[in-house]
């Protein structure tokens, strides 16, 4: 049975269809997958190759894919029912297949690896555009773009040469005419001297600068991809890496923006911090936090989650040297807030909960017990603040403006609120 190509158009007329998606559930337990047994003919109408919309089930459902071109099959790990990623399917036609201009799905893709981008052309109406390449489908599709048409009506040609020569041979077998060349002119390209013409790649030393520039800044763009792929576990891995290097060689100190920039590459700078404090602190962590407060600030500024994360590091390094600085707790703390790494808000939600996440329980709540004192002192300096900022409101509607023809100067004075006169005492008219 088939279907819509866009089946927002329910018009049972519209020229352009797909088959219906079958899928079929193999294995039990940990192993159980899910076959799209028809994905090739699905594909063939949408004009892609069947690894992309597979590979963006994968990606949407956060399942692995597996590919077996040989054999025609296209895995997705897990049990998925059909009416479920056909309407998964949906999605993947509006976002790669259907055109921007007409939502006709007439459209081509044109991959450039190099420059990172994925164009689209519609050969309905010739709308050109860009895709949105932040689905992480176009990282694959980078890394696999489809094979160009030019090369396959190419093969085309050359199966339909390959059989007119034939046909030749066979009609001219008899008079020995056919297969006589010697009547046609060779082409002038071939006749020509190309002695004087140089074809080797060209060997300057700018020239293999260019080349290497080139192909170092393709690695780093496969690089980027593959490395934005991988769990989160890795990424961050890979993060404790970079920053563990520039400690090691001494250029930390003033390496906090390619850190920054390190982190938001590989999508993990909320936890920047947690990494941060176990690389940077130790039992010097005051004067550690005024060395490295720039690094931290890049993380913290306005960011709650990473602040968050920033008490978890603090609870960590707090076990590490746990002699030394369990006394120090709300000291530490206070430096912490002063150098404007932690907000109130994010200090009282901490303190509010005692969790084990970073450190067992035990010495969760000697760490709570001991900020209790500084949490307190933060509450009430709060409170006062607030206090006082009532009083000044309550000031300035006692002050009043006066206004004189006769004055020289403005003069502010303050005027005493109103106090009730006292009632007289009551007065008995029969006494009159």
């Amino acid at each position: 049975m088939s279907v819509n190509v866009n089946r927002s158009v329910s018009d049972q007329f519209y020229r352009y269809k797909m088959p219906r998606l079958i899928a079929k559930v193999e294995g039990k337990g940990n192993g159980i997958k899910t076959v799209i047994v028809n994905m090739v003919d699905v594909a063939k109408a949408l004009n892609r190759p069947p690894t992309y919309p597979t590979k963006f089930f994968g990606c949407e459902l956060g399942a692995q894919t597996q590919f077996d071109t040989k054999n025609d099959r296209y895995i997705v790990n897990g049990s998925h029912e059909a009416n479920k990623l056909q309407d998964m399917l949906d999605g993947f036609i509006r976002k790669f297949v259907l055109c921007a201009e007409c939502d006709n799905p007439e459209t081509d893709l044109h991959v450039n690896p190099k420059k990172q981008t994925i164009g689209t052309s519609c050969k309905a109406c010739g709308y050109r555009g860009m895709l949105d390449t932040r689905h992480k489908l176009c990282t694959f599709i980078l890394k696999n773009p489809p094979e160009s048409n030019d090369s396959g009506s190419a093969s085309v040609k050359k199966e339909k040469e390959k059989k007119n020569r034939k046909k030749d041979k066979e009609n001219g077998s008899g008079s020995g005419e056919a297969g006589n060349h010697d009547n046609f002119d060779a082409p002038e390209a071939v006749d020509r001297d190309d002695d004087d013409e140089d074809w080797a790649e060209e060997t300057t030393e700018e020239a293999q600068r260019r080349r290497m520039e080139e192909i170092s800044d393709h690695a780093k763009n496969l690089t980027l991809s593959e490395d934005l792929e991988k769990p989160l576990e890795d990424r961050v891995n890979l993060f404790y890496s970079f920053v563990k290097n520039k400690k090691e060689s001494g250029t930390i100190d003033a390496a906090d923006k390619e850190i920054l920039a390190e982190a938001e590459r590989l999508d993990v700078k909320a936890m920047g911090p947690l990494i941060l404090s176990e690389l940077l602190f130790n039992e010097n962590i005051r004067d550690q936090i005024k060395k490295y407060k720039r690094h931290f600030l890049r993380f913290c500024h306005n960011n709650k989650k990473a602040q968050k994360y920033l008490l978890g590091g603090f609870e960590c390094v707090v076990k590490l040297h746990q002699v030394q600085l369990l006394p120090r707790v709300p000291i530490i703390l206070k430096d912490l807030y002063d150098a404007d790494l932690l907000e109130e808000d994010v200090i009282f939600a901490w303190a509010e909960k005692v969790s084990k996440k970073y450190v067992s329980k035990e010495l969760a709540k000697e760490i709570h017990a001991k900020a209790a004192p500084f949490v307190k002192w933060l509450k009430e300096a709060e409170e006062e603040s607030e206090g006082s900022e009532e009083e000044e409101e309550e000031d300035d509607e006692n002050v009043e403006v006066v206004y004189s023809s006769s004055a020289r100067e403005l003069k502010v004075e303050t005027v005493k609120p109103d106090t009730p006169e006292k009632e007289e005492d009551d007065i008995d008219i029969d006494a009159i």
